[in-house]
Formats: C-alpha cells, sequence, structure tokens
C-alpha cells in the first residue's frame, strides 16, 4: 500500500523563513530573564544573562500584519559580551533603531525632541514597543536557518509609512511635517507608557 499518507519520500521540506528584507510591523515582547546590574541601568529582571558570562534582551517579535502575521521571531539583543564592545554596539544601534521607527523620528534628527525620544526610563519601556523591522536570515545553534531582526526601518526609508500605517507621531512630529490635529488620549494600560499602546 503506497500513498501519500505511507510514503514520504517526495514532501517537501517546510523551511517556513520569511523571506530576507521583508519589511514587517512587529511588536517586542521581552521574555525576563531575572538578571538585574542597577549600575548597569538594568532593573526588572528583563535583562538575562548567558552561560558565557554574556548579558542580553530574549526578544520575540510578533509580526502584527500582513501576510506573516502572527508568526514569531526569536532575537537576543546584546547588553555585554566578555568578548568586547561590539555586541552591546549592536544591540544599542538596534534599540535606537526600533525606538527611531516606533516613535517617527529620523535617524538624523538631533533636535532635542528627538533626543529625548530615544531615552527610556527601562527596559518596561521596550517591552510591547511596536515598530517597523527588516527580518533577516541567521543560523541558530543547531547551524539551522532561522530568521532574525538585525535592523529597524525609520521613516527615511521609502517603504517606512506603508508598512508603518499612519505616521506614528508618539508626542514628537519630524521637522518639516505640520503637526497632527490633538486627539483625547486613550487611558493607559497599567504599567505600559501611553506611548506603548
Amino acid at each position: 500500500m503506497t500513498g501519500l499518507w505511507n510514503d514520504f519520500n517526495d514532501a517537501q521540506s517546510n523551511a517556513n523563513l520569511i523571506p530576507k528584507g521583508t519589511l514587517a510591523k512587529v511588536r517586542l515582547t521581552i521574555r525576563p530573564g531575572g538578571f538585574d546590574d542597577p549600575s548597569q541601568g538594568w532593573t526588572g529582571g528583563y535583562a538575562t544573562r548567558g552561560t558565557t558570562g554574556s548579558v542580553y534582551l530574549n526578544g520575540e517579535f510578533t509580526v502584527l500584519e500582513g501576510p506573516h502575521a502572527r508568526r514569531k521571531i526569536f532575537t537576543l539583543i546584546g547588553l555585554y559580551s566578555p568578548k568586547g564592545p561590539d555586541w552591546a554596539n549592536m544591540g544599542r544601534s538596534l534599540v535606537r533603531g526600533m525606538l527611531n521607527s516606533a516613535r517617527g523620528i529620523s535617524d538624523k534628527d538631533t533636535s532635542p525632541e528627538a533626543q529625548a525620544a530615544r531615552r527610556i526610563n527601562g527596559f518596561a519601556d521596550l517591552d510591547g514597543l511596536e515598530f517597523v523591522a527588516r527580518i533577516d536570515i541567521g543560523t541558530d545553534a543547531m547551524g539551522e536557518d532561522k530568521n532574525e531582526i538585525r535592523a529597524a526601518v525609520t521613516p527615511d526609508h521609502r517603504d517606512y509609512t506603508q508598512v508603518a500605517g499612519a505616521a506614528p507621531t508618539r508626542g514628537h512630529q519630524p521637522p518639516g511635517q505640520p503637526a497632527p490635529a490633538q486627539q483625547p488620549a486613550a487611558p493607559a494600560a497599567p504599567g505600559r507608557p501611553a506611548w506603548a499602546q
């Protein structure tokens, strides 16, 4: 007896990867690791300390819209590596891009308002952040391909508004654009800043 459910030699492998370079609106959820170092500003139990001594945020990015909606992408955001500053610098760069994307700020904007919008009170401000990401492909610990988030897409990118929808202002309007009409603020969810709603 040979049939579709008896012989699997011709079954296609399901790589199930989102194509490299895809732009998607995502929401970051930080999976708490319980590691704190107040001298670094790492509080609230969000950071994770690995067996090698590296420290990172364990990011779960959920695609919010489009053909890949509800897909999850897991990426570590580097905070510290005993091998040197490169991993932490990549993590800081990613977080800066995420804030620029979420708050509708050009990366070139150095105004006091833009600088203020790139500051956070702690990692809790990043948990729930929605922004436009460029999806990449990396490898997991077993050497298998997996999706990753290595860069955020800012308003400087030509496809930003199309993917982000209405340009987010989050209390900051990029220079040279008219300010939007004021709308009453929605009540904030407990423990989450209004811009993260």
